[in-house]
């Protein structure tokens, strides 16, 4: 196949590589849609299509024509990817030499999407962030580069940013400890109803799960998929109003007391379990039960029987095995300001309130119950921790810093007054403004008002942070 010659593409501004054209009667060239007016485009069109073949290789032209695998161009009014590659005679197969990216070294304004999920309030969401409400449910905001919802910068996705360079945007430091990737996910959660109990794997169990998932050919985005990365998942909540869930095994001395209370005889042998069996063989024994067809009997005898917040689970998931489950958890509640950790194996499931969460950059969860999603029962009783533990509670460092055992992550409070704060810097770091207002300095000024994020890159030159108001900061906890 010949090469496309060079002028002709350069009368465009830019050319997108596509697996299929993306408007009626727009040309094909080897296998490229031209897109002579692309800035009038709207912008989902230009990512879906880088999107779409960025994946993996793709052929140009309808034959035998040479292989397209991943690089980068850049336009100069709007940098977005590009695939290309030199053929083996080194010339050009699609367009000319991609010009070099060009750095992004200074503090950005992000948007930040919002996960419509069901648990969610239709209200608390936006009356923190001075929104207007949807009328639909809004669970969570998310401040980051998931691959999933990742903000974006002047509409440039924030993952793609990183993608294009790493160690401008992150650091070495953070590269080389966490891959080319943000290495954590800043969230804010509106829980109205409970969401799903779940657990999350150690590293080493991601990597294991994931391998063997890849090696059984189980697509990434199916349903009964457990591991979508081979990435473990610490997280960390911080409340923002008064906030409570379970989280952990409560000591099964305690559980059968409680189960004594509810009164119903077909909870029986399950109370001379926990008080008879080592404690983590009868917290194991006793979940299994829970989760197994064969207890649905003793579920439809325990739910009308239930008080406090485990009726409200009830209520809120009849019939689901979760509401069981349920009561071998710890009940934790929060106050604003108080932080709780959750580390792998700890069985947890937040049931309301407004919190900050932050978490390693990771999709890995099993499920137990309180879900209609997934719930694979032999893959949780092996990534489950039986041992009764209290909650993690995480206090905060002089300054309102949290630092949990996450390398990942550590998370600052900055209530802004007259003194002006000099940040770090080096390493990527996420900020939220939640009250008033704050502006952001380096050779320039970028302001925050309530609701509005932004991203530092770790070449950007050291900030310094002035205003009135109350913001969030997340960076990797390392040197």
């Amino acid at each position: 196949m010949r090469p496309v010659p060079r002028q002709t593409l350069q009368r465009s501004p830019v050319a997108v590589l596509v697996p299929v054209p993306l408007q009626p009667g727009q040309p094909r060239v080897a296998g490229l849609v031209c897109l002579p007016n692309v800035h009038h485009l709207p912008r989902r069109l230009i990512l879906g299509a880088e999107r779409a073949a960025r994946p993996g290789v793709r052929r140009t032209g309808d034959g035998g024509g040479p292989s397209v695998r991943k690089g980068w161009a850049r336009d100069d009014r709007d940098p977005y990817p590009e695939h290309t590659e030199r053929e083996g005679n080194g010339q050009i197969a699609a367009h000319g030499d991609p010009p070099p990216v060009r750095p992004v070294t200074a503090p950005m304004a992000l948007t930040t999407p919002v996960r419509p999920y069901d648990w969610g309030s239709v209200t608390a969401l936006p009356e923190l962030l001075g929104t207007e409400p949807t009328g639909r449910p809004q669970a969570e905001l998310w401040a980051g580069a998931h691959p999933a919802a990742p903000s974006s910068a002047g509409g440039t996705p924030l993952n793609v940013l990183i993608d294009a360079d790493p160690e401008t945007m992150l650091g070495r430091p953070s590269v080389e400890r966490f891959g080319p990737a943000l290495p954590y996910l800043l969230k804010i959660l509106a829980v109205e109803k409970p969401l799903s109990l779940q657990v999350h794997p150690t590293m080493a169990q991601a990597r294991a799960g994931f391998a063997a998932e890849e090696e059984r050919g189980v697509p990434v985005d199916h349903f009964t998929r457990s591991y979508k990365d081979p990435y473990h998942k610490p997280e960390m909540v911080c409340a923002l109003t008064d906030f409570h869930g379970l989280c952990g095994f409560r000591d099964p001395a305690d559980t059968a007391a409680l189960l004594e209370d509810i009164g119903v005889p077909e909870l029986r042998p399950w109370i001379k379990t926990l008080r008879n069996e080592p404690p983590s063989q009868a917290l194991r024994t006793v979940l299994e039960e829970m989760l197994d067809e064969s207890s649905r009997p003793v579920q439809a005898a325990v739910e009308p029987a239930l008080t406090s917040v485990y009726a409200e689970i009830a209520r809120a998931h009849p019939g689901d095995p979760g509401v069981l489950a349920a009561l071998l958890l710890n009940h934790v509640e929060l106050k604003p300001g108080q932080a709780l950790f959750l580390e792998a194996g700890v069985p947890h499931s937040y049931l309301g309130g407004l919190a900050i969460e932050v978490m390693a950059n990771s999709d890995n969860v099993l499920r137990c119950g309180l879900t209609g999603k997934h719930v694979d029962v032999p893959e949780l009783m092996r990534v489950v921790n039986f041992v009764p533990s209290v909650p993690c509670r995480v206090e905060p460092a002089a300054g309102f810093r949290y630092c949990p055992d996450a390398d990942e992550f550590s998370l600052v409070r900055h209530d802004l007054a007259d003194d002006p704060e000099d940040l770090p810097s080096g390493l990527p770091q996420t900020l939220l403004c939640l009250e008033g207002e704050a502006h952001l300095t380096t050779d320039r000024t970028l302001t925050l008002s309530r609701g509005q994020a932004a991203f530092i890159p770790a070449a950007a030159p050291a900030a310094r942070l002035t205003g009135r108001g109350v913001l969030y900061r997340v960076a990797p906890a390392i040197p």
